[in-house]
């Protein structure tokens, strides 16, 4: 048994959120020299549960046994069916065990991608859970840099208290680029509610709902616009020159109705 191998496989098993748990089974599958071999693993999450089925394969040249991919079953604890998708490793890095439950539950994630030539790019990630391939894996979807979705830019437009710490705020950046379901502190009509936000590079905004999970409208935690000093002066202008036109009108008015008068008599 190569014993680096197994550590770098119980490293891959660390990075993309698989802890601890299966090592033993792991070594044992390796010590054995199997071809190839899979480990099982469910994990809780919230309302709903999901099964994994994790692939290790031995090189056809040597003893190297490498982590290539996983399958992930999300099955909600209410009626509505489960839903699968194959995540693929490369090199240890990868969709984690975290990411592919946001990504089954229709979130999206953001990731730094290679692309054919080799090239890393950087990409917000969704699946599209109306449609599937041959191989019973859904198609995803991509909006890369150049889409026009900047979540932190986008988060400086809303009252959340958590972006006036720079620790907090990014926190909240990478909480939300894994695809999690935040709770934030916001103001809405002067007071401090909570909240519960995800990231929606789809429409280039977020989503937002209330301490129950039901959506509710992102306007009303929206930053107010502060009027600077000179859009203030141009508004009182335009304000003044409006009233200044309401009173011409009204004179002449005044002075057709002096007309129609005198011309009666």
């Amino acid at each position: 048994m190569n014993k680096n191998n197994l550590d770098y496989l119980k490293d891959g098993l660390k990075y993309t959120g698989f802890g601890t748990n299966l090592h033993e089974e792991l070594e044992k599958n390796v010590r054995e020299q199997k071809p190839d071999f899979e480990l099982r693993l469910q994990k809780p999450y919230f309302d709903s549960t999901v099964d994994y089925r994790l692939h290790f394969r031995r090189s056809d040249q040597s003893d190297l046994y490498f982590f290539n991919k996983y399958e992930a079953t999300l099955k909600p604890d209410t009626s509505a069916g489960e839903t699968s998708q194959t995540f693929y490793i490369n090199k240890n890095s990868g969709i984690t065990a975290r990411e592919a439950y946001n990504l089954l539950n229709g979130r999206s994630v953001h990731k730094e991608l290679v692309n054919a030539e080799g090239q890393p790019y950087k990409a917000w990630l969704q699946l599209d859970l109306g449609e599937k391939d041959q191989h019973g894996n859904h198609k995803v979807k991509q909006y890369h840099e150049n889409y026009g979705f900047d979540l932190e830019k986008t988060l400086k437009g809303y009252a959340i208290k958590e972006l006036q710490d720079p620790e907090q705020r990014e926190r909240m950046l990478r909480s939300l680029q894994k695809g999690n379901t935040l709770q934030v502190t916001a103001q809405q009509e002067g007071q401090e509610v909570k909240r519960f936000i995800e990231a929606s590079p789809q429409y280039k905004t977020i989503n937002v709902y209330d301490e129950h999970m039901k959506p509710v409208k992102r306007e009303t935690i929206q930053q107010k616009q502060e009027t600077t000093p000179a859009e203030s002066v141009k508004q009182q202008a335009s304000t003044k020159k409006s009233q200044q036109q309401d009173v011409v009108s009204e004179e002449k008015q005044e002075m057709k109705k002096s007309r129609k008068k005198g011309m009666s008599i």
